[in-house]
């Protein structure tokens, strides 16, 4: 057994409550920011990652930030060993699985009494949450996946893996570790070259990543490399699904296949352009529009004093009406543009 909204964006991330609880499968700490009485909305980061390095770009995006904590409690589940300021855990105690950690997931809830929640995970996160939402569909309102996981990993996700496990195990999170990271998570564009230097994204990315105790990363991994096929199950599913996914993601195919096996009915997919993994990171403008959308179906809306925001180029004016025009759950997203052409 487990034991009103500010639009200042710098007090975000300064006022949530930390709680550690204790689950089946060892301590997990959840970061809760915004009025507990309002819906849930409840996150998972990706490998290596925390509710800082996976979300804080989308949370400073003054538009998506007004959308979600306007009409959410938010609920950041950080995987074990990954968040602020974690200590090495001990090797000898055992590894949760994905599995376990879906079901730790329950535990949270139960814990802050709540009942159904919106979802909202990251690529290994994204893949906990799917497994959480089939397993237990009646405490699932929708999911917003990014890049996500839902197929056992193949050869060369595998091969990768168990490089950076060995890494991992006798250098800790070394400069090709990183660089291993950061590749799965960032497109070419904002990572750099010999001529272009990376982006200030990945530099803060970077930065945090030292923070990372090795051991606590090499556990995530290996159950993410031990993860099974969830495919079947999402065939199940009956909660809104949103996909967003990079097209310079090293899981894009996987994100097309998953979005193929959902009930057409209530999901719609949304293909970025130049854009790797972490589109809440490296293009978190381009989840506004569409999410604001998703939204609608549950009769959620973003405040309306927030109309005098500048337009920006993902604004509804400047995209084509049949690229949202509604279908089921309130719209049919076909990939959209994401990026103007600066060519005249």
């Amino acid at each position: 057994m487990a034991e009103s909204v500010s639009l200042n964006m710098e007090k975000i991330y300064l006022g949530g409550k930390e709680h550690h609880i204790r689950t089946g499968c060892g301590s997990v700490c959840v970061i809760v920011y915004g009025d507990q009485d309002k819906p849930a909305l409840i996150t998972y980061p990706d490998l290596a990652l925390n509710h800082v390095s996976c979300f804080q770009g989308l949370f400073f995006c003054p538009e998506a930030a007004s959308l979600l904590l306007h009409n959410f409690c938010i609920y950041h589940i950080s995987p074990p060993g990954h968040e602020l300021g974690a200590a090495a855990i001990c090797p000898d105690d055992s590894i949760p699985s994905l599995e376990d950690l879906a079901d730790q997931i329950i535990e949270i809830l139960n814990y802050f009494r709540l009942g159904a929640v919106m979802c909202m995970g990251v690529t290994a996160g994204a893949y906990i949450l799917s497994l959480f939402a089939i397993k237990y569909r009646e405490r699932v309102l929708g999911l917003i996946l990014v890049s996500p996981l839902c197929k056992a990993p193949s050869w060369t996700e595998w091969i990768l893996n168990k490089v950076m496990s060995n890494l991992l195990y006798y250098y800790g999170v070394c400069g090709l570790v990183k660089e291993c990271l950061l590749q799965r998570y960032f497109s070419k564009e904002v990572r750099g070259n010999a001529e272009v230097p990376e982006s200030e994204i990945v530099q803060a990315c970077r930065k945090l990543l030292d923070e990372r105790k090795g051991v606590n990363v090499l556990r995530f991994l290996h159950a993410i490399n031990q993860r099974r096929d969830i495919t079947e199950g999402l065939k199940r599913l009956k909660c809104r699904t949103l996909i967003f996914v990079g097209d310079s993601s090293p899981f894009h195919l996987e994100a097309l296949h998953m979005i193929s096996k959902l009930d057409r009915r209530y999901s719609a997919l949304v293909e970025v352009q130049a854009c790797g993994s972490m589109v809440t990171e490296e293009q978190p403008h381009a989840m506004v529009i569409p999410m604001d959308y998703f939204f609608m179906g549950y009769g959620l809306y973003r405040p309306c004093y927030l109309s005098d925001i500048p337009i920006n180029p993902l604004s509804p004016s400047c995209i084509s009406p049949e690229l949202l025009s509604p279908e089921s759950m309130g719209l049919k997203l076909k990939p959209i543009k994401t990026r103007l052409s600066l060519r005249g």
